[in-house]
Parts: C-alpha cells; structure tokens; sequence
C-alpha cells in the first residue's frame, strides 16, 4: 500500500512539472522562432515530445516510489528536488527567453542529476533501475538537440 501512495505522490508532483514547464515555454515549439531554427535531422516529430514525455515521467515516478520507499531519505528528495527545477526551467530558458547556450547548460546539468541517480542508486533497486534509463536517454537525445540548435544558428 505504501508503494501504490509513493507512486501517486510522485506521479503528481512529475506531471505538475510538465504541466509548469508547458506553461513557462509559452507555446515554444509553436512560435515563428523555433519553427525558423536550423534543427537537428533526428528531431522528432512534435507529437513524439508528449508521448516520450508521459512515459519517462510514469517509468521515473514508478523509479522514486521505489527508491523512497527502500531508501526514505533527504538527499534523495533533494535530488529529486534539484532535477524538478531544472527540468522545469530548460523549458523557460530555451522556448521562452531563446537562451539557447544557457538552455545547453541547464540540460546538461539535468542530464548529470539523472545521471546521479542511477550511479548512486543502482545497487539499491537493482534492475528497478532501469526505470530511469529511459529519462536518461531521452535526455542525451534532447541535449544533441539542443546542442545542434546552439552550433547551427
């Protein structure tokens, strides 16, 4: 029962991210500035972002309802928190203020704290680890993208 609560708690908080993230890009992917970028050839169609998106986000709140439960501890909501601001605010910078070099830096840094989890925690959850591998390649994905962007315009 503890579970199913963890991951109800986590499922909320992850979508409330997306859903403040969406809000901050301001219609981003929609607007004249981005459609007039030079984009990277492997950029997905615009549909695959909400459908990666809501996968990563179900896999990664499955992933810290485990994680706490096995492990409840500070430095683990605290890097949870860390990776919610920054996964919130890339939208804000790169969508909305068009920092692309800043966007760069802030995707990296989130890649890093994805990246912490599953370094920290592997031995912890084992093969539930696996849970976040998805989070973690979607973001080296997004990072090329936003690397491509920043180099070629």
């Amino acid at each position: 029962m503890k579970l199913f609560k963890y991951i109800s708690i986590f499922l909320v908080i992850n979508f409330v991210a997306l859903a403040i993230g969406t809000w901050l890009m301001n219609d981003g992917p929609k607007t004249d500035w981005y459609q007039n970028l030079n984009k990277a050839p492997w950029t997905p169609a615009g549909w695959v972002f909400g459908v990666a998106w809501t996968s990563i986000m179900i896999c990664f709140s499955v992933y810290m309802a485990y994680l706490y439960k096995v492990t409840p501890s500070k430095k683990i909501l605290t890097l949870f928190s860390i990776q919610f601001v920054f996964n919130v605010i890339w939208n804000y910078v790169f969508f909305n203020q068009h920092l692309i070099g800043l966007g760069l830096l802030v995707i990296l840094i989130l890649t890093i704290i994805v990246a912490t989890f599953i370094f920290l925690f592997k031995n912890t959850l084992k093969t539930k680890s696996i849970l976040i591998l998805p989070y973690f390649l979607w973001l080296c994905i997004a990072t090329s993208l936003n690397a491509y962007i920043l180099i070629y315009n």
